[in-house]
């Protein structure tokens, strides 16, 4: 399953970046391979409007599953990511990207 989280950096020791259609970047963890990827959304700072719905359909592109965030995403995006089938959690924009898994797999961030 692949998990994507909202984050600041590349990696798993990355701060959580609490917004998510202007994300810096996503940190892809492949549960099934323990592989880790990133991708960087820097880009979308220069969309006027639309940036969540765009964010959200490069989710798709990337095969998420599961998306971490701290406040979740608004309206239009939030119903691309449930056309989907991707689970949203939210909650974890203080931690860092392993903080973050570790909430997940306690079941202690909660569901949007």
């Amino acid at each position: 399953m692949k998990i994507v989280f909202t984050s600041k950096g590349t990696d798993m020791d990355a701060a959580m970046d609490p917004r998510f259609g202007r994300t810096e970047y996503f940190v892809i963890f492949d549960e099934d391979s323990k592989s880790v990827e990133s991708f960087d959304n820097r880009a979308i700072e220069g969309e006027a409007h639309g940036a969540g719905s765009k964010t959200a359909q490069k989710l798709g592109e990337l095969g998420a599953e599961v998306l971490i965030t701290g406040n979740g995403p608004g309206g239009n995006a939030a119903t691309v990511l449930k056309t989907m089938g991707t689970e949203v959690f939210v909650g974890a924009g203080d931690m860092n990207v392993i903080e973050a898994y570790d909430a997940y797999k306690a079941g202690s961030l909660k569901k949007a």
